[in-house]
């Protein structure tokens, strides 16, 4: 039986699952991430094999399994070959990840959306920093000249024709390579940290627009805040309409932070993308460790003005279930389930797969 996804967008998502001899349309979105970091699944075969059918057994349909990070695919890719000199990550060596993800997934009836976790980042602490050795045009600078660099990202900058189209054409490698449901950026992608962009080409692209005047200093600005996320709304629109044109059916997805927060400090306006109509499914990451937050973040997730319901389905709740050593308790899992079918949710999005196993399935064993 072949799987396929189908989408269809009026004022909302409606995901569907078909079956050569049945259809089937479920009344929930259960999705999770699976990386790359803290997780060994895509290390083997077996490992997808056995994650794919873990999730089957679970009533899982959708995984976003991670594509981009630091400066390295976990798919062979011809673009970052001819580039940077390397087309895969290099612990995948002579294998596809991705590829194997996608057989195994569908198999199961379950839809891929390949995730670009890093977005615009090129690097994080330590790491090696591939991407400005190769290409040292593409780093953002803040106020004080120095690379952009936050929570202990460096930053590429977005608003760079180079950079742009580097981004539009892994996500597009990845569409036409790839028989996927969809493609996902995240708090990464579009966005920058406010901080940024004072690099000599957004410097110049800002006086050309403002009769010769440089950028704020002051990176808060409120004109110059706008500036910058207006141009990353371009481009988030601009990829939306390239995937779109590539494959009409395949879902653009975004998983962004919660706004305003996404917007006062990553330039993130995404209710400009639902409303601009470039934004299939969106999954703000409300990300809290006790029920009173969770409800306060819930409950100020879509403001009126979007005039867009929890029932049109075109907007998930993406849980925090494991990060670093913090588990959510069941306790707390029942209850943010619970939570969000009040709210009229119906789906979430978990990061991350491990939080599944962790203590003998034990969260895992709340979703059965």
């Amino acid at each position: 039986m072949r799987f396929i996804l189908a989408f269809f967008l009026t004022l909302c998502v409606l995901i569907e699952i078909a079956f050569s001899q049945s259809t089937i349309e479920p009344t929930e979105l259960r999705g999770v991430w699976l990386t790359n970091v803290d997780s060994q699944v895509l290390d083997s075969r077996e490992g997808i094999r056995e994650a794919m059918q873990f999730l089957a057994d679970h009533h899982f349909n959708v995984v976003f399994p991670v594509v981009w990070n630091a400066a390295r695919t976990t798919f062979v890719s011809q673009l970052m070959d001819s580039v940077f000199g390397f087309a895969i990550d290099e612990r995948y060596s002579g294998r596809d990840p991705l590829a194997e993800v996608i057989e195994e997934a569908h198999q199961r009836h379950i839809a891929v959306i390949p995730w670009f976790e890093y977005g615009f980042a090129a690097a994080y602490k330590k790491k090696p920093r591939t991407i400005f050795k190769v290409k040292p045009h593409w780093a953002a600078r803040d106020n004080r000249g120095k690379i952009l660099t936050k929570n202990g990202f460096q930053w590429m900058n977005a608003f760079h024709p180079e950079v742009q189209e580097f981004m539009l054409a892994l996500v597009k490698e990845v569409v036409t390579k790839y028989d996927v449901d969809g493609i996902q950026g995240d708090d990464r992608l579009p966005a920058l940290p406010i901080e940024g962009d004072y690099s000599h080409y957004t410097d110049s692209l800002y006086r050309a627009e403002h009769n010769g005047n440089r950028p704020p200093k002051n990176y808060r600005d409120p004109d110059w805040q706008r500036w910058r996320a207006d141009k990353l709304n371009a481009f988030g629109k601009r990829l939306y309409q390239e995937v779109k044109a590539l494959k009409p059916n395949l879902i653009v997805s975004w998983a962004p932070s919660i706004y305003p927060w996404s917007y006062d400090e990553y330039l993130q306006d995404w209710p400009s993308w639902l409303s601009g109509g470039y934004a299939d499914l969106v999954i703000p990451q409300c990300y809290r460790y006790d029920l009173p937050a969770y409800q306060a973040t819930l409950d100020e997730l879509i403001p009126d003005f979007l005039k867009i319901a929890p029932s049109d389905r075109i907007v998930f709740p993406g849980i925090l279930m494991n990060v670093g050593d913090y588990v959510m308790s069941e306790d707390f899992l029942v209850q943010v389930l619970a939570y969000n079918r009040k709210k009229g949710y119906q789906g979430e999005v978990f990061f991350f797969y491990e939080g599944l196993r962790k203590n003998n399935d034990r969260l895992a064993k709340v979703l059965l």
